[in-house]
């Protein structure tokens, strides 16, 4: 036998072992750890701001001259950003100015 031909033999006996130990590998259940530690339930409140944008979003072109949409797309801004709530340039509780 030459050499060509045993490198060969030996490259597709290499390659048969390396797909029966994976085949294998993949077969295997692992039982893994015995104690498994349980997360605690996530405790989420229902937000009625986000039934309120789902709606306006569903709304279309509709939502873009809602007011209350308005009022909640822009209660999401400040929520999302950070920032301070603006007076409302409609509310009656504004100061008299003298």
């Amino acid at each position: 036998m030459d050499g060509k031909t045993l490198a060969r033999i030996g490259a597709v006996v290499f390659v048969a072992l390396a797909v029966t130990a994976t085949a294998i590998d993949m077969n295997r259940s692992d039982a893994g750890p015995e104690t498994t530690t349980k997360k605690p339930p996530s405790i989420v409140r229902h937000d009625p701001l986000d039934d309120q944008l789902a709606r306006c979003s569903q709304a279309g072109e509709v939502g873009a001259s809602d007011p209350q949409c308005l009022k909640a797309w822009a209660d999401n801004r400040r929520r999302f950003l950070g920032t301070a709530p603006a007076p409302d340039p409609f509310s009656t509780d504004r100061p008299e100015v003298r």
